[in-house]
């Protein structure tokens, strides 16, 4: 039986949400190479693929953290996602705003929140995971109880695993980037010998050895 991991490695890169062009690095705002491009939006535009991400979103929050009460999905591409999936778990659902509005009631949180109320979060992209424990911080200081992450897809970096781990947060990850390497050679993405460059850059993005 085929595990969730692959089923979503398979789903992304069926419609380039993740997209490997190692011969043609992409350039990250930060000026690093990248043989990877990663826009998980265009789940939103894919019907059949959608059902496959959100469901499985799904079934990992109840697996996951039976005890969730509220989801809050990362502002802004964890919203759509977050809304889906409280749909389908007919569950309330929020989201965190990157800043608190300048206007109104100045709001961070959107959507109801109780202190004491179990959260979990729905993130659609980790990689050094700043953007995420952010919201972590937020909800925590506002007397929710954060159960954990559950984030699409995950680069796996030392330096986000790391900041997990210090803010004591857990992260479920649908699929991740050895997995969808290791599809992407098996369906013809990429080359088999690829995989080895890949890893490489995703143990040290800053190290661009693997290019060559």
């Amino acid at each position: 039986m085929e595990t969730i991991e692959t089923k979503v490695a398979k789903a992304l890169l069926s419609i380039k949400a993740v997209f490997f062009r190692p011969e043609e690095p992409f350039t990250w705002a930060s000026g690093i190479k990248s043989p990877v491009y990663c826009d998980n939006r265009l789940i939103l535009t894919a019907p059949e693929e959608r059902i496959t991400v959100e469901t499985a979103i799904a079934e990992t929050v109840k697996k996951e953290y039976p005890d969730c009460e509220v989801l809050m999905g990362t502002s802004t591409a964890g919203i759509a996602h977050a809304a889906i999936a409280a749909h389908l778990l007919g569950m309330p659902m929020g989201y965190v705003r990157s800043g608190a509005k300048d206007h109104g009631r100045q709001n961070q949180i959107e959507g109801r929140l109780e202190k004491g109320q179990k959260v979990v979060v729905i993130e659609d992209l980790i990689s050094t995971g700043g953007s995420v424990i952010e919201v972590v911080n937020v909800l925590r200081e506002a007397g929710a109880e954060v159960l954990g992450i559950v984030s699409i897809f995950t680069y796996g970096m030392q330096k986000g695993l790391d900041r997990l781990a210090a803010a004591e947060v857990k992260n479920v990850s649908l699929t991740n980037f050895d997995c969808i390497a290791k599809v992407a050679a098996e369906q013809g993405y990429i080359k088999p010998e690829d995989i080895e460059r890949l890893i490489k850059f995703r143990n040290n993005p800053s190290d661009e050895s693997w290019i060559h």
